[in-house]
């Protein structure tokens, strides 16, 4: 199993390519693309940001690292999906406001690869609407030294893992699935 390059990898090529989306921002609508039913294509930026002057990332960079580790991370039914926020030293406040951003970013991908009447299961639109409602939250009232603010950004990390999980199952692993049998 790939692992996803890490965060300044990303920003910097991100920056040299001209994508204007944060490093969570790119990583979660990546995934919505995927987890949409988007193809895992080299020249992913373009579809997943809706740019179709976007470049193609070249082979091997941390761009296309990105892209191969998510799409297995994905697909290996092992739960190993990671969600790539930023660096683990930065304040509450900044990761609570990544992992907004990573949801904002997953409903943009989510929504161009899955269409307006995506094939959810009862759960799957369930998942959907809390990750919007992630995507529309802020960050308020965070009081660094409080425990129990970093418990609960944990629990909403592990939310949204497994809420894409979800989704990538009933948009990509349910059909696949269903035309096998056929």
């Amino acid at each position: 199993m790939s692992d996803l390059p890490v965060p300044a990898e990303v920003a910097e090529a991100s920056r040299s390519l001209g994508l204007g989306a944060s490093v969570p921002e790119l990583h979660g609508a990546l995934c919505g693309w995927l987890a949409g039913g988007g193809d895992d294509v080299a020249g992913w930026p373009a579809r997943v940001l809706a740019d179709p002057g976007a470049p193609e990332p070249a082979p091997g960079s941390a761009l296309d690292r990105l892209r191969t580790a998510t799409a297995a991370q994905l697909g290996d039914g092992e739960f190993s999906f990671q969600l790539l926020l930023g660096e683990d030293a930065l304040p509450l406040r900044d990761r609570a406001q990544a992992l907004f951003d990573w949801c904002r970013g997953f409903l943009g991908g989510f929504g161009l690869a899955a269409g307006a009447q995506p094939p959810l299961s009862e759960e799957g639109s369930e998942a959907l609407q809390d990750l919007a409602r992630l995507a529309g939250a802020s960050v308020q009232d965070i009081d660094e030294d409080e425990d129990e603010d970093e418990s609960a950004l944990a629990e909403l990390e592990e939310f949204v893992r497994v809420a894409v999980l979800l989704l990538h199952g009933d948009c990509v692993l349910g059909p696949r699935h269903r035309r096998s049998l056929n």
